[in-house]
């Protein structure tokens, strides 16, 4: 009973800023045309292309021929879920369980949060923070996406079952949600959670291959992608026309990418920088000596942190990824990231002022246009470069991150418990 009371007034105050700002978020997305909100732009995505997926897909076919479909076969079980509320047409059935994976996320993390020891600073970035990107959230599948990392994460400690369960399923709709596996502690547990991930992972992508034609369609996409405006690429790209680059903006491939002379080179600069965020990962991985019930948590922001900066793409939504996994660093008193944190919130500010709201100007490339995206990528680049120092330092032998034990496991227990965050 004293801890009910203790924590009944931070979990209110959580959940009325939830009911609060996502009746804000609602009412923006019913005036999506307003010139300042996108003109329509952004609940388009849903209305049109998911809509319009949705129908292939509802004939057993993923969009084969489709070049705008780059999306692992499970982001088809989740464009397919509005069935569930067959009564509601497609964009309204979208929205409400967007709502409802979101309201999850917003639970989990308050629970989790409100444990002894534990922090509701996560649950109260991840309901204060998203709003920042306005509607957005609401017309994009990203929200289901984060809401698997997130579950897959806090289950950890309890369930390393659940955690490679929950870890698969999200790398099977977007991929990046396998990078929640890369900080489990050394041993069994990553042994069990990267075991229950690889089986439960091929299993269903063996019924996905059953059950729809083409399951492997969207890799032709992916390789066709370029430098998208947005991705730290782009923006030197962007800069460059200032300074007499003859290329341009064009949209195809499902983004607004820029062409022109060199735009090969600066893929290959990308996908190099990649390569060495990944080797950069797995040496902290093979160096690190001491874990702490918080250094998964920032093992997984860190990384996908360091993926985003480094690719040929970064879409406003991949803000909705670093929000809930800087929301699960914050639930954790020993986390290393609490600044990265605050950077990821300023990122996603910025993100808002860059689309909707000033989108063409960064398609025209005007100075305005390149200079907020300068400032927002240059936000997530220091973000990344401290993130990973702040991770690597946290886990060495002069961290002073606290050694933990190896975290009960589910061998043996019943499955409800296993996947229970409680």
């Amino acid at each position: 009973m004293n801890r009910l009371r203790v924590n009944s007034g931070p979990v209110l105050g959580v959940t009325a800023l939830w009911l609060a700002t996502r009746a804000v978020m609602l009412w923006l997305l019913t005036h999506d045309n307003a010139p300042l909100l996108g003109g329509g732009t952004v609940s388009r995505e849903v209305s049109g292309l998911y809509g319009y997926w949705y129908g292939v897909l509802a004939h057993g076919s993923f969009p084969a021929h489709d070049m705008l479909w780059q999306y692992p076969p499970g982001a088809g079980v989740v464009l397919l879920a509005p069935r569930l509320l067959p009564w509601l047409p497609y964009f309204q059935a979208f929205v409400l369980l967007t709502l409802a994976m979101d309201a999850l996320v917003t639970t989990a993390l308050t629970r989790v949060g409100g444990r002894p020891g534990r922090s509701l600073l996560g649950a109260a970035l991840w309901t204060g923070g998203l709003p920042l990107l306005l509607h957005l959230p609401l017309a994009r599948y990203d929200v289901q996406v984060t809401a698997l990392a997130v579950l897959s994460l806090l289950a950890l400690k309890r369930s390393t079952r659940a955690c490679g369960v929950f870890g698969a399923l999200g790398a099977l709709v977007k991929v990046w949600p396998a990078l929640a596996l890369l900080g489990t502690p050394p041993g069994p547990s990553t042994r069990r959670a990267w075991g229950w991930a690889t089986a439960v992972g091929a299993a269903l992508l063996g019924a996905l291959a059953v059950s729809f034609d083409h399951p492997l369609s969207f890799l032709r996409g992916q390789g066709g992608r370029g430098v998208q405006i947005e991705s730290l690429g782009g923006t030197v790209l962007n800069l460059a026309r200032h300074a007499g680059w003859p290329g341009r903006a064009r949209y195809q491939y499902g983004a607004t990418e820029l062409v022109g002379p060199h735009v090969s080179a600066v893929v290959t600069a990308s996908l190099t920088l990649t390569a060495v965020a990944l080797t950069l990962l797995v040496l902290w991985r093979m160096q690190a000596q001491r874990w702490s019930e918080a250094t998964p948590y920032d093992a997984a922001l860190s990384a996908v942190l360091l993926f985003t900066v480094t690719s040929r793409v970064i879409s406003p939504q991949y803000m909705i990824w670093l929000l809930g996994l800087a929301g699960v660093c914050l639930t954790s008193r020993h986390t290393s990231q609490r600044p990265v944190a605050a950077l990821v919130l300023a990122a996603a500010a910025l993100t808002t002022l860059v689309f909707p709201m000033h989108y063409t100007e960064v398609v025209e490339g005007t100075w305005t246009g390149c200079l907020l995206m300068l400032a927002r990528n240059g936000i997530l680049a220091a973000a990344a470069v401290l993130s990973f120092v702040r991770l690597w330092r946290s886990t060495g032998p002069d961290g002073k991150t606290v050694q933990t034990t190896e975290p009960r496991t589910d061998s043996d227990r019943l499955p409800d418990r296993a996947l229970s965050l409680s």
